[in-house]
Formats: C-alpha cells, sequence, structure tokens
C-alpha cells in the first residue's frame, strides 16, 4: 500500500517550479547523462571526418561541408523547436528527437556516398537541436530552488561527451573505420530508453499542473517587457562575446604555442585538453556559485575575472601558459550555466525559446566568429589577433548594467 509520504513526494514532482522546493537530482542526472550520449554522438562527426575523406576521397570544400551542416542544423534550428515546444507542451518530444538521432547514426555508419553522409548529418543536428531546448527545460523543472546547480549538473554532461572526440578517433574509427559509428546506434537506443522516462516523468507534471498564461494589460507591465528585451539582447552578447574568445583560445592557441615555443602538436593538445578540463570545472562549480552569491554576480566575475589573465597569456612563456589556461578556463565559464539560468529567469514563460538562443544560437554564432578570427589571422598575423582577442573579456564589464536577480524576478513577474 503507498503510505502518504510517497505519496507527497510523487505530488511534489509534479508542481511547478516557483512551487517545487525539492530539486530532483535523479531527473537531473539522467537528463545529464543523456546531454552526455547526445554530444558525444554529435562529436562523432569531427572524429570521423579523416577517415571519411581519406575513404571517399573528399575535398576541404566537403568535409567543410559536414562539418557545416551539422552546426548549422545543431544550433540555428534551437530557438524555433524551443519556441514550438513553448507554444505547445511536448513530453515526448525528447525522444522523438533521439529517433531522428538513431536513424542519423545508422545511415552514418552504412553511407555509402557522401550525400548519404550529409543526410545522416542532418539528422544527428536535427536531433541534436530537438534535445538542448527541451532538455534545459527538464532540468529548470527539475531544480526546485537550486537552478544553478541544476543546470551546471545538466551542462557538465554536454561537456564530457565533447571532450570524447579526439578519443573516439584513436579507439574506434581508426581501428574500425566508418562502420565503427555503428556501435553509438547503441548509445542512442539508451538515450531513447532513458528520454521515454524522463517524458513520463515531464507530462505527468503538466497533467498536474499545466501552464498557465499570465496577462497583464498595465502600463508597468509593458515597461518591463522593454526592460526585459534589453536585458535579454545584453545577455545574448556578452555571451557571444564569450565564445569568440573561448574559440579564440581552444582552435587558435595551439597554434601559438607551436609557432613560438616549438611545441610538438601532441604537446600543445595536452594544454588545450588542461584548458578544456579547467572549462568543465568552471561550468559545473559556476551554477551553484550563482545559487549562493547571485546570478549577476557571477556574470559579471566570469568576465572581468578573466581579463588580467587574457592580458598576460600572449606574452607567457610555456610554464606561465600552462597555469593562466587553467584559472583562465575555469573563470571564463563559471558564467555559462549561470547565463542560461538567468535567461531562463528573465523570461520564465518561454523556457524552450531562450534555452535555444542561448545554448544554441550562440554557439552557431560563436562558430562563425571563430571564421571570422581565422580570417584575420590570414590578413595580418597570429600573435597581433590574438593580442587583440585579449581584450575580450573587459567587455564583460558591461555586465555592471545587468539587473540585479531581485529586479529579474520582479519584472518576470509583472510582464
Amino acid at each position: 500500500m503507498q503510505t502518504e509520504t510517497s505519496k507527497t513526494i510523487g505530488l511534489t514532482e509534479g508542481l511547478p517550479a516557483a512551487v517545487q522546493k525539492t530539486t530532483l537530482y535523479r531527473i537531473l542526472f539522467l537528463i545529464s547523462v543523456v546531454h552526455l550520449f547526445n554530444d558525444t554522438i554529435q562529436a562523432i562527426i569531427p572524429s570521423i571526418l579523416p577517415i571519411l575523406k581519406t575513404k571517399m576521397e573528399l575535398s576541404y570544400l566537403q568535409a567543410g561541408a559536414i562539418i557545416f551542416t551539422l552546426n548549422i542544423t545543431a544550433s540555428i534550428l534551437q530557438p524555433p523547436i524551443g519556441f514550438y515546444s513553448d507554444r505547445r507542451r511536448a513530453p515526448y518530444l525528447l525522444p522523438i528527437g533521439m529517433v531522428l538521432t538513431f536513424i542519423g547514426v545508422l545511415v552514418l555508419a552504412l553511407s555509402p556516398s557522401y550525400w548519404m553522409v550529409l543526410l545522416s548529418t542532418v539528422f544527428i543536428g536535427i536531433g541534436s537541436a530537438v534535445f538542448h531546448p527541451e532538455a534545459s527545460r527538464v532540468a529548470f523543472m527539475a531544480a526546485g530552488k537550486k537552478r544553478g546547480l541544476a543546470q551546471s549538473i545538466f551542462q557538465v554532461g554536454g561537456n564530457f561527451g565533447q571532450s570524447l572526440a579526439s578519443l573516439m578517433t584513436i579507439l574506434i574509427f581508426v581501428p574500425f573505420g566508418q562502420f565503427g559509428a555503428i556501435w553509438f546506434t547503441v548509445m542512442a537506443g539508451a538515450a531513447i530508453g532513458i528520454q521515454l522516462y524522463i517524458s513520463r516523468w515531464y507530462k505527468q507534471r503538466l497533467l498536474v499542473n499545466p501552464p498557465v498564461k499570465m496577462k497583464s494589460n498595465s502600463q508597468s507591465s509593458s515597461l518591463n517587457r522593454k526592460r526585459i528585451t534589453i536585458t535579454f539582447v545584453l545577455i545574448l552578447f556578452l555571451l557571444f562575446v564569450r565564445t569568440w574568445y573561448h574559440s579564440a583560445i581552444s582552435v587558435y592557441y595551439p597554434f601559438q604555442l607551436m609557432d613560438h615555443f616549438h611545441l610538438s602538436l601532441t604537446e600543445a593538445q595536452i594544454y588545450i585538453f588542461l584548458y578544456a578540463v579547467a572549462v568543465a570545472l568552471g561550468t559545473f562549480f559556476g551554477g551553484p556559485l550563482s545559487d549562493k552569491f547571485g546570478r549577476k554576480n557571477i556574470l559579471f566575475f566570469s568576465m572581468v575575472g578573466t581579463a588580467p589573465y587574457s592580458f598576460l597569456l600572449p606574452h607567457a612563456g610555456p610554464f606561465w601558459a600552462f597555469v593562466i589556461l587553467i584559472f583562465n578556463g575555469f573563470i571564463l565559464m563559471t558564467g555559462w550555466s549561470v547565463t542560461v539560468v538567468y535567461a531562463q529567469e528573465l523570461v520564465p514563460n518561454m523556457i524552450g525559446t531562450v534555452s535555444g538562443l542561448t545554448t544554441g544560437l550562440s554557439f552557431g554564432l560563436g562558430a562563425l566568429g571563430a571564421v571570422a578570427l581565422g580570417s584575420l589571422i590570414d590578413k595580418y598575423s597570429l600573435t597581433t589577433v590574438l593580442n587583440l582577442v585579449s581584450f575580450l573579456p573587459l567587455i564583460g564589464l558591461l555586465g555592471y548594467f545587468l539587473p540585479s536577480d531581485r529586479k529579474v524576478k520582479e519584472w518576470s513577474s509583472e510582464s
């Protein structure tokens, strides 16, 4: 017989975020695991690209088109998908997205031609675009009062999945070739099963507490919406700047290490690997720090606190570069998951849309920023561009003008 306590717990899981105070770690852990699976599968494309280029005798343009197709589908589609799910809640959208990913991986493993590879990439990209805004919504719903921590738990799964790309190339695609991708259908299948469980919880929550649209015709509400719009644009701009700086370090700084300090490719990659570890740790700890010290404070610190290290990095020797990269990556990314939560709390009735914009569109535009930096390096020099990039964290001073956490809650409740 079900006890009163178990009944209470069951009802608590269905309460809205404003009422529910318990953080549902089971749901957060599961969605983080699926995030790991999703981003690992997404990392298949760059990992397998050298194998495909050789096997299918692809040009660099064709190889680049594969990566472009993945990025454009996986990032640019996130905001419209999030907007759709805000208007019409679809608990089973998560497993449907992973089914598309499953099909993409299967087609990739068996693709006999370049065009079939492109088609498989489209399926994987769309699956990822469906996953991110809806999974961010699940993390928000399961967070209770610890929204920063919840988003960090969710994001760290994706960070770990992305970091597996080089290992996949060495352990799977070098010995097994293109067909090695077939193993990832098992991962996609497991993700579908987990997401069916999460979707049932999601559906039950909607049955207990269906979403309510807030209506207001007051002048203060109109003014708040204008303030929210301006704040959200500023948040996106700061997020783009952070992504551009991160891309410059992770993509182009290894060439600086090799050109100026004559390090080998393997030695340079060790620096970037440790930077990636620091990034993952910063992403994880930023959320709970924001729960304690405030979202705005951590956002401001994550950019401005990076500035001294960014100035030193282009002039540092091999040893100090090693130290600076660790501090740089950790501090910079304490603001990543916090940015998502700040935006969600700013527009709580459009969780899917704002999650799609912050986690999807920002990376798409960040990738374009990396391309722009590459063209500047070709025109000028690597050292010149890295010196210019070192000033980017100073733009974080604009974070001073972000409204306080208290103001964000007031505006969102009155709009």
